[in-house]
């Protein structure tokens, strides 16, 4: 058995199969849906493993709900490799059938003009709650059918800071921050920066979505709404290591046609590293119940 983030990295660390092909396997995590930040962080790997560049963008749309029963094949296509950038297509396959699909751009590093927002000033994460602690201050609120799978430990280190009981909403802010790291140090034969940008990408879908609920005071957890990210995108700005504290700020702009547009910053050291928005489904099932 082998540490919670041996375990993490083992599971994007997808198996080469040909140049442009590949397997990923799954973990059950909500049920027998997939988790969408496992297809976000596999794609990422997969079409990493097919050039030498780092990724600076990455655009995607899950088309799909994948299953966690079945292995996922990765075939990744070389639409271009230039002077300064790459591009890749992913498309992600479970019986044959299309579940997501991603352009991801690889760039060299170079120098050139620098710029960034102010970083939002909020507590240490020494300063707070673990996400493991808040579950079992609210866990008497979880129904017991649903209190195994909430009650599993995440394979990130989160401590929130504003942290909220899905069982209980209210209506609150459109903003939400978190700070997340890996638990253990990534093992060295996989300590690349690849593997660091898609532990970013496998975390930046976990509870992006939930913000567009908030000023609406609903939840998935209770079955208000449906929802699922729809689509995903991420900017990769700087350098980061996972296994240390980032600060994810989260924030949603609008909601409409059964939609909600979600943003998210990644900050370590000072720097913004990385930059991630998401339009996701928030269907109200209150209205027909």
């Amino acid at each position: 058995m082998g540490s919670i983030t041996q375990k993490l990295v083992d599971l994007l660390n997808v198996q080469q199969l040909d140049d442009y092909l590949f397997q990923g396997q799954n973990t059950r995590l909500f049920g027998s849906h997939l988790f969408g930040g496992q297809i976000l962080g596999q794609a990422l790997i997969a079409a990493s493993k097919t050039t030498d560049r780092p990724a600076h963008s990455l655009h995607a749309y899950f088309i799909r709900s994948g299953r966690t029963d079945l292995p996922i094949l990765f075939k990744v296509e070389n639409l271009r490799d230039g002077k300064s950038f790459a591009t890749r297509q992913v498309h992600a396959l479970q019986e044959g059938l299309v579940i997501f699909s991603a352009l991801i751009s690889f760039a060299i590093p170079e120098d050139g003009l620098n710029y960034q927002t102010i970083e939002p000033n909020y507590p240490s994460p020494e300063e707070l709650i673990s996400e493991q602690q808040h579950k079992q201050m609210i866990s008497e609120d979880i129904p017991e059918f649903m209190r195994s799978i909430v009650m599993r430990q995440f394979n990130i280190k989160i401590h929130p800071v504003q942290p909220f009981n899905p069982f209980k909403p209210v209506k609150g802010e459109t903003n939400y921050a978190e700070y997340f790291q890996t638990f253990e140090t990534i093992p060295d034969e996989l300590n690349s920066r690849m593997m660091h940008q898609a532990i970013a990408a496998y975390y930046s879908d976990y509870n992006l979505l939930t913000t567009s609920l908030r000023p609406h005071g609903v939840s998935y957890a209770i079955g208000d709404v449906r929802s699922a990210s729809l689509d995903h995108s991420i900017y990769f700005h700087h350098d980061f290591k996972v296994d240390e504290w980032l600060l994810y700020d989260m924030h949603a702009t609008v909601s409409s046609q059964s939609r909600g547009l979600n943003f998210g910053r990644m900050w370590q050291g000072g720097k913004l590293v990385c930059s991630v928005t998401q339009e996701s489904l928030m269907r109200d099932l209150r209205s027909s119940s």
